[in-house]
């Protein structure tokens, strides 16, 4: 939803605790060379103590207007790119309060837990690390608290700027094309474009850099490749790629696919999924000997990650858990594993929405979650056909047995754990 400001600005809801951003504003050097400045630090200063919502945007613009003229642009966009960044970005310290972005690079930003996950591994291969596409600078930090040497390039003057600023004076940068390597002897990190205008690209042909233009590029070298999480696995093999996909998740979402060259990669793995809420990893090196059986006590939806990564039966077979069906995620067993939210099953039954709605009175259900897989079913309607006007909530999870004539829609009432 966008609202004309004050004095002409064009705000655009973001929907970040009531915030807006100025449509289409774009940054120049100039503006960061301002906004590094002594006068423009206590500019910043001054609009960090406006409230900037949705309720106040106007009356605070025109304020700042008055103050700060044209400079008011590029100084409520920063403040409000670094209050979103908090929540994104904190991980990596106090710092990035005072980091300067662009709407653009603050979304396309790698999560601090993620960069600070990568650098690690990083960290543990004992190499140095070119970021070729630094932008403004997440992953060089990321990288320099885990005692990487690294150095950093962008073609985008604008970011490279800002990378100056976040980063420091001693920060090894410089402006290049990712496609023109300017480093020998280092591990290439690159995160391609996904975003135009605001929107996502999942195409990896419209990738900027391209996929397969930075795999042709350092095919010689070690390197990882930030993509996104719904990546065609397949399409990346047939590229030639022979390295370790790594899905990584955070806060329950799957946050990317990461392509580790194979001298990077742990002997023999070829996918992983990585669960930065508890810590835990797994590929497809493990076991997989997870059986398929009738509900025991508790269904276990996995993780994201170790879905998007294939490895729900290795997920199973490290806990002691069978799967429902060969082709679906679910997983079931009579215990649940450390940390993970499950279902405990009350009643079972074939899927029908008369027969569930009389098991769920019964139950004094008031309040319902649901979960599908493999079947056809839209949950908000689903809930309101059910009318449900008890107590208790709990949960439906709808899904197919068997295939073929012999597939039947099932939905099992559950109790979640938490």
């Amino acid at each position: 939803m966008a609202a004309r400001g004050a004095q002409g600005l064009v705000l655009q809801r973001h929907g970040h605790r009531g915030q807006t951003l100025l449509s289409n504003l774009r940054f120049g050097t100039d503006d960061v060379s301002y906004l590094r400045s002594e006068p423009g630090v206590a500019a910043l200063a001054a609009v960090a103590g406006l409230e900037l919502t949705e309720r106040t945007r106007v009356a605070d613009t025109a304020a700042a207007r008055a103050r700060f003229g044209d400079r008011t642009a590029v100084l409520v966009e920063t403040t409000l790119l670094r209050r979103r960044a908090a929540d994104k970005l904190g991980g990596l310290g106090p710092r990035v309060a005072q980091w300067l972005y662009t709407d653009e690079a603050l979304q396309q930003a790698t999560a601090a837990p993620v960069a600070v996950h990568r650098a690690r591994r990083l960290a543990s291969v004992g190499t140095a690390v070119h970021d070729a596409t630094c932008s403004i600078g997440t992953e060089l930090a990321a990288l320099g608290d885990a005692g990487v040497c690294a150095l950093g390039s962008d073609i985008d003057p604008v970011r490279l700027a800002m990378a100056r600023h976040n980063l420091g004076a001693s920060a090894a940068l410089c402006r290049a094309d990712a496609l023109r390597p300017v480093t020998r002897g280092t591990a290439v990190l690159a995160d391609p474009a996904r975003r135009q205008g605001g929107r996502r690209r999942f195409d990896i042909g419209a990738y900027r850099p391209g996929l397969r233009e930075l795999m042709v590029t350092y095919r010689d070298r070690d390197f990882v490749v930030k993509c996104a999480p719904g990546i065609d696995f397949d399409e990346v093999r047939r590229l030639g790629f022979e390295g370790e996909i790594e899905v990584t998740s955070l806060r329950g979402s799957v946050r990317e696919a990461c392509l580790w060259s194979a001298g990077l990669a742990a002997p023999g793995v070829r996918r992983r999924a990585s669960v930065l809420d508890r810590g835990e990893q797994l590929t497809d090196t493990e076991p997989d000997d997870c059986g398929v059986r009738p509900a025991g006590r508790w269904i276990v939806d996995p993780d994201g990650a170790v879905v998007r990564a294939g490895l729900v039966r290795h997920y199973g077979a490290r806990h002691g858990l069978w799967q429902l069906d060969p082709d679906i995620a679910y997983l079931s067993g009579d215990r649940l594993p450390p940390g993970v939210r499950g279902f405990e099953v009350l009643e079972q039954l074939a899927f029908d929405e008369r027969r569930l709605r009389l098991a769920l009175a019964a139950l004094d259900c008031g309040a319902l979650e649901v979960l599908i897989r493999g079947v056809r079913v839209d949950p908000d309607a689903l809930r309101r056909r059910l009318r449900l006007r008890g107590a208790r909530s709990l949960a439906a999870v709808i899904t197919r047995i068997g295939s073929g004539a012999a597939g039947q829609a099932r939905v099992f009432v559950c109790r979640p754990s938490r």
